[in-house]
């Protein structure tokens, strides 16, 4: 049953990474952005499916976790909590990146504010989440590595 999970989010992986590819060739503003998104979208839909095959890897075969706190709860003290806590919270891991562009995927963009010469200050660029197609194509190369690493682990138990 898990070789079925490990191939949907392989699966997912693969079309996030056409995706992302796609929207480098892209000519208008508005394909990019489409492009980029949907890429996302299926990244993300990736880390859920993988929640559920860490779940399943750990006889919890129902459990359809959506967060990484969700996944640690149900398989607390394992190394496979450790490592995903450890992964949530480092930054520049695949899955900070991930969590990063979730939340930025689903709040409007922030409003620029205007410039003019009684209130410049200093120059910065917006903050946020690396959304390039670069970018997405190094985190779901870094979760593909980790997905193969993690049916590897669990195929010799």
């Amino acid at each position: 049953m898990s070789a079925q999970w490990q191939t949907l989010v392989s699966q997912k992986l693969y079309l996030a990474t056409q995706l992302a590819g796609l929207s480098r060739k892209q000519a208008s503003a508005a394909d990019r952005e489409a492009t980029l998104q949907g890429a996302i979208e299926l990244a993300l839909r990736a880390r859920k499916l993988m929640f559920a095959l860490v779940a399943r890897y750990h006889q919890q075969n129902r459990a359809t976790p959506a967060t990484v706190e969700e996944l640690t709860t149900l398989i607390a003290d394992t190394p496979d909590a450790e490592l995903l806590t450890d992964l949530a919270r480092t930054p520049g891991s695949w899955l900070n990146h991930l969590e990063q562009l979730e939340v930025a995927q689903s709040e409007p963009p922030r409003q620029q504010k205007t410039v003019s010469e009684e209130n410049i200050i200093a120059v910065s660029t917006a903050a946020g989440p690396d959304r390039s197609a670069d970018g997405l194509l190094e985190t779901l190369a870094a979760m593909k590595a980790f997905m193969t690493d993690l049916g590897e682990r669990h195929a010799e138990w």
